[in-house]
């Protein structure tokens, strides 16, 4: 099928659609938000064109305020593993709307996700619910903190974990080296109890600990980097990382806002069989809604109030609605045979397309994992660090972008953003989008 697509066809590039109305509601997004958007990789920088303003979603499919439908692979950036309004996600979630939506107390729904949770996670025996991922990783912060009593924390080029002020930082020059705000009003002082090192660079790490002896409170990274690409690390990295930390009495947090519940239920822990001492989850546990959380042994998370001294609160923690979403979605993935067809669909539909650029000397290179996708323009084998991906490549991403939504697919509007694969995308779906990147990639290499 890829190569009887006739030629001419294949270099073609489509009129832009329309986008009057989502025009009409950004320039008045714009008097209200700044720079018209409430998160900032929707601002449409990166790529041509304004934002696109989604009105519906359902399945694998989303339709823009212009009428224009999409096959969506950005997913909520992730969290919508079984696609745009589930049906059993929505009728758990209006069944108990209508005993109310919140009430800053305790429900039995709360018991009932978190025991969905802790019966399928070996490396958890309890956690705490918050609103976002970002509030996960920081109150895992400070756990780690107030558990080691240590201040200083570690993190990697490469991995975000939110806009909290200790890990909104960047490396500074040097092998080893205090982290440099990537933010106004972030205090120099907070940026300057995070070290930063590049990942995979065992030496580096093991030099931060020799500098910094008996300082580091945690270690954080996204077991699978996520968020500046899919920058891919061994086991053998993790491993090691593992073992120092366990060697310096320092903790060891993963950042599973991504990859938790997504390249399977026990996340990248589970995939790579590797412990770490706090774990953070993002929306995926709440069927996309705002919700995350963050959870550890038992020994650890007791040092969390009301039974320890290290206070972290949250007035729609355990939001019932949210709650009931993720009931329904984690219950989902708990289906015999789940991830094993998802992770399939999500291999053929990458190995399909690297084979056909592959055979057309294409500068492209697809990372997978699970059911994550990245398009990198590279003749690398391997990327693993930040510095890795070469900034330049990115104009090849933003023209690829534009023919993608022209041919009635959306991904996230910047190349250094993943793509996600839902169960809910057919096997017609993923063809009809294997068809539109090859169209795109034609016309994106053989540019004159």
């Amino acid at each position: 099928m890829v190569d009887s697509i006739n030629k001419k066809d294949k270099k073609q590039a489509k009129p832009d659609i329309s986008r009057e109305k989502s025009a009409e509601l950004y320039a008045k997004a714009k008097t209200y938000f700044p720079g018209g958007v409430n998160s900032p990789v929707r601002a449409f920088k990166s790529v041509y064109g304004t934002p696109l303003f989604i009105a519906k979603g359902d399945g694998s499919h989303i339709w823009d305020a212009d009428g224009n439908e999409f096959i969506d692979f950005c997913c909520s950036w992730g969290p919508l593993i079984l696609g745009h309004n589930n049906v059993k996600v929505r009728e758990k979630v209006i069944e108990v709307m209508q005993h109310g939506m919140s009430f800053g107390a305790p429900t039995a729904l709360e018991n009932e996700l978190a025991e969905l949770i802790l019966n399928n996670n070996q490396f958890i025996e309890k956690l705490r619910f918050v609103s976002s991922g970002t509030e996960a990783v920081m109150s895992a912060i400070r756990l780690a903190r107030g558990y080691t009593k240590r201040d200083k924390i570690l993190k990697f080029e490469g991995c975000y974990h939110g806009h909290s002020d200790s890990l909104l930082v960047k490396a500074g020059s040097g092998l080893v080296t205090f982290g440099e705000t990537s933010s106004a009003g972030v205090p120099k002082s907070f940026a300057d109890e995070t070290i930063v090192v590049a990942l995979n660079d065992v030496e580096a790490l093991k030099e931060a600990f020799n500098e910094f002896k008996d300082q580091i409170a945690a270690v954080i990274i996204e077991p699978v980097p996520a968020n500046n690409g899919l920058l891919l690390q061994t086991r053998d990295f993790l491993q090691a990382l593992r073992d120092i930390c366990t060697e310096n009495g320092t903790l060891l947090i993963f950042d599973e806002v991504i990859s938790g519940f997504r390249i399977g239920f026990e996340g990248a822990a589970g995939y790579y069989k590797i412990k770490p001492d706090i774990l953070t989850y993002g929306k995926i546990i709440g069927g996309g809604l705002p919700v995350g959380c963050y959870g550890a042994s038992a020994e650890i998370m007791d040092h969390i109030s009301p039974v320890g001294s290290i206070y972290q609160a949250g007035t729609l923690s355990g939001n019932p609605v949210a709650m009931a979403a993720g009931i329904a979605q984690l219950s989902e993935l708990l289906t015999k045979g789940f991830y094993d067809e998802l992770h399939s669909k999500t291999e053929e539909f990458v190995a399909t397309i690297q084979n056909y650029a592959t055979k057309r000397n294409y500068k492209l290179k697809v990372f997978t994992i699970g059911s994550i996708f990245w398009f990198a323009f590279t003749d690398q084998e391997h990327i693993t660090k930040a510095d890795d991906i070469d900034p330049a490549s990115m104009d090849k991403f933003k023209k690829m972008h534009r023919e993608l939504i022209n041919r009635g697919i959306y991904l996230g509007p910047s190349g250094y953003e993943v793509g996600f694969i839902s169960s809910a995308h057919t096997k017609t779906d993923l063809e009809t989008a294997k068809r539109a990147i090859f169209e795109s990639l034609d016309l994106v290499f053989n540019e004159k």
